[in-house]
């Protein structure tokens, strides 16, 4: 698989378009001052895969999270859609990562890649007609990432966004952010209630992730968290765009890796959003640099 190379200073990014116009690896490169990889590396099983699930950051479009039994509802129609995920019954993280990008400029520290989703008949993985579109900057403080969906039908469509990063995680790795309220879920993870931040998950003050056993769909984001590795003297902050005020945390059980995900809407609710014709919902996600 070819990959694209970016670099600004100590920073590398090597994105892999063809396997769901993912991100394979962003890392700091050398030994000192917390150098290392920031985003767990894509294995060479994932890089083969030629999807986008098992890379170190994925594209979410155009929605996040599961549609339960892949019924979807929007506007008193009802789309059936087919599984995605192995294991999971219920359609999973939209169809941009299965599919390989388009690459429409590359840079030494920058790139676009495009991703057209067309018609595919019955039981297609999603109903209607879409761009995707990816703009990455490196510079030497960290990584931006716009991301984009435009609705290519003439009539309105249901439409989200997200971006799917997992974190390289040790025991004493922390996070700092702000939330409003939490959805608690059921065993297949599909939001049942949504509740008060409880203690054990408030991250108002930056906490240890480990042993936290999250996989939650928060609301009420300020745009705004914050990762820690204390033994590696390194922060890296995470901002977003307006677009982007839900925020998933996934942290399971016995991985080296979290997700923190900026997403555009709650999990299951992608059938109450609503794009107009030939518009388009998009935003910025950065990552960025700071030793502690």
């Amino acid at each position: 698989m070819t990959l694209l190379s970016l670099r600004a200073g100590r920073l590398a990014v090597d994105l892999a378009p063809d396997a769901g116009g993912s991100v394979a690896r962003f890392t700091i490169e050398g030994t000192g001052n917390g150098g290392g990889d920031l985003l767990r590396p894509a294995s060479d099983a994932a890089l083969a895969s030629g999807t986008g699930k098992d890379m170190a950051c994925y594209p979410l479009v155009p929605y996040s999270n599961r549609i339960a039994n892949g019924r979807l509802e929007f506007e008193g129609e009802v789309f059936r859609l087919q599984r995605n995920w192995p294991g999971i019954r219920h359609p999973m993280h939209g169809d941009g990562w299965q599919h390989p990008w388009q690459v429409v400029r590359h840079e030494c520290s920058r790139a676009e890649l495009v991703y057209v989703h067309e018609h595919g008949g019955a039981g297609v993985d999603w109903p209607f007609r879409y761009r995707a579109r990816q703009i990455f900057v490196l510079d030497e403080a960290g990584l931006t990432i716009g991301c984009s969906v435009e609705n290519l039908e003439d009539r309105a469509v249901p439409a989200g966004l997200g971006l799917h990063p997992f974190f390289v995680r040790d025991v004493d790795t922390e996070l700092a952010c702000r939330v409003a309220g939490v959805w608690r879920t059921d065993p297949d993870v599909l939001p049942l209630q949504r509740v008060p931040v409880p203690p054990e998950w408030d991250f108002s003050n930056s906490s240890q992730v480990e042993g936290t056993g999250l996989d939650h769909c928060f609301d009420g984001w300020d745009g705004e968290a914050a990762v820690t590795w204390p033994q590696r003297g390194l922060r890296l902050v995470l901002s977003a765009t307006e677009a982007f005020r839900h925020l998933v945390i996934y942290v399971p059980d016995g991985q080296r890796y979290f997700c923190v995900e900026p997403v555009s809407h709650a999990s299951g609710t992608v059938g109450q959003t609503r794009l107009a014709a030939g518009a388009t919902l998009g935003g910025e996600i950065s990552f960025r640099l700071a030793e502690i």
